[in-house]
């Protein structure tokens, strides 16, 4: 019997794929979504419209979509890989012709129902690629440099083009998406310091090029780290940001001023207070307690997530749903060190809080993935 005909002949079916799934995964995510929804009602001064009602609806998509997903066959995601990669990739290079201008920037592409952003899709695509690649090669020849080359080189050619569009923020979750594959595929320490050492050049000449011909970063780029190095040198202009969301964070103190009560937020001195520095918004009106409740619900899916892929015999099963988890941690680790001043402002959203369509249906997908490989894990074989 054939590898894919032994998986086919233990795939489970019925009611039984719908017990197999990760329950206290699930319940976690509506958790959080939940309280996205809570704050979005409460940005928008006590009104399900203009933000919480669409979120809701989205969400329920997504719950459609992670299911649908879940109950496919591991094997056929895996087969998958190569086409919802070329297809993201693809979808990233239409950007350049065809894609919708917002903010400055060029990242989305009007579908007429929706704006699909290509990079948040190629963020699932490339784990999938990068995990059925480290499932096909065999274990002796992960750190051999000729087989090191190719996912350098798939995750190479998103990044340059998502940096094009300009996004920083997507391009280094895909780079440190792509790296924490990986590392957890086996590849040597050495290639990580040598990495390690190119960024301190890269962060170097970054800072040379400023002011010269060959600048590598655009200005606003540049007053985003200047306004990380020193928020209060332009504290009503680029350093606007940040200066509020300290004070908003400062002012929630230890149990917060009450739902609906947030000064900042409320009086509209927060800026982008459903999108990006939407946990600013929480912490103010809940407090630590309720800033720290919220980091402890991402800690638990994060965890639900290592716990599947430790008990996932399958390689591709469980490096997918490591990746998955990786993406998923990347995404609130940057989004709260940048609203708390610890990193720069990159404009990454807060997973199934902040307010927006793309980043939730794709995440949704991911845990889909996720699902699958839990769903259809080998079962009682040695």
């Amino acid at each position: 019997m054939s590898y894919l005909e032994y998986t086919v002949a233990r795939t489970p079916s019925g009611l039984r794929k719908i017990l197999y799934l990760n329950w206290p995964l699930f319940l976690l995510l509506c958790a959080v979504a939940s309280i996205g929804f809570l704050m979005l009602y409460s940005v928008a001064g006590g009104s399900f419209n203009p933000w919480a009602e669409p979120q809701m609806k989205r969400f329920g998509l997504g719950v459609a979509v992670m299911f649908t997903v879940a109950m496919v066959p591991i094997h056929i995601w895996r087969n998958l890989a190569g086409l919802a990669y070329g297809i993201s990739l693809a979808l990233l290079v239409a950007v350049e012709f065809v894609g919708s201008v917002g903010m400055g920037a060029q990242r989305w592409i009007d579908l007429g129902f929706m704006r699909l952003q290509p990079s948040e899709l190629m963020k699932i695509a490339l784990v999938m690629m990068l995990a059925a690649y480290y499932d096909w090669l065999d274990v002796k020849k992960v750190s051999r440099p000729i087989w090191v080359l190719l996912p350098l080189i798939l995750i190479a050619l998103p990044t340059l083009l998502v940096l094009k569009q300009p996004d920083l923020g997507t391009s280094i979750l895909l780079v440190a998406g792509g790296g924490i594959i990986m590392f957890l595929a086996g590849v040597s320490w050495w290639y990580f310091a040598a990495v390690i050492g190119a960024g301190v050049g890269v962060v170097t000449a970054v800072f040379k090029s400023r002011g010269t011909d060959w600048q590598l970063l655009k200005d606003y780029q540049f007053r985003r780290i200047d306004t990380f190095l020193d928020p209060s040198s332009d504290p009503l202009g680029a350093g606007y940001h940040i200066t509020q969301a300290k004070i908003a964070l400062g002012s929630g103190g230890f149990n917060g001023r009450g739902f609906m009560q947030g000064t900042q937020s409320r009086l509209n001195f927060l800026p982008e207070k459903h999108t990006d520095f939407i946990f600013v918004t929480l912490a103010e009106e809940f407090g630590f307690v309720g800033a720290f409740s919220l980091l402890g619900v991402y800690v638990g899916i994060l965890a639900f997530c290592i716990i599947s892929a430790v008990s996932n015999r399958d390689r591709f099963g469980s490096l997918l749903t490591l990746g998955i988890g990786a993406t998923f941690f990347l995404f609130f680790a940057v989004n709260m060190a940048m609203v708390m001043g610890l990193a720069p402002v990159v404009g990454v959203p807060l997973p199934l809080v902040s307010y927006g369509g793309s980043a939730m249906l794709v995440l949704m997908l991911g845990f889909g993935l996720a699902q699958s490989a839990h769903v259809h894990k080998p079962r009682g074989v040695k």
